[in-house]
């Protein structure tokens, strides 16, 4: 990610941090750049808020089984085109 963080790159990967799936030194880039711009911390805190009423207003219902096999099917084959 890089030693400094610009905007663009910040809305590329936030989701990425929400779901703490970064690294700990891109971590603390993405939390430095939330520190000192207001715009992107405005986004973030609009994201985070977003995820947590969408984990309280979905966290009880599943996928169908029927979904979810063609979900993963989706992913079998993507696999496969891939690595071709």
């Amino acid at each position: 990610m890089g030693e400094h963080m610009d905007c663009s790159n910040f809305m590329e990967h936030v989701f990425e941090y929400l779901d703490g799936e970064m690294t700990e030194s891109d971590c603390e880039i993405f939390a430095r750049h939330l520190q000192e711009c207001p715009p992107c911390l405005d986004e973030y805190q609009r994201d985070q808020a977003l995820k947590a009423l969408i984990r309280r207003s979905c966290g009880c219902e599943e996928a169908p089984v029927q979904l979810r096999t063609q979900i993963i099917a989706s992913f079998t084959s993507i696999t496969v085109e891939y690595g071709r």
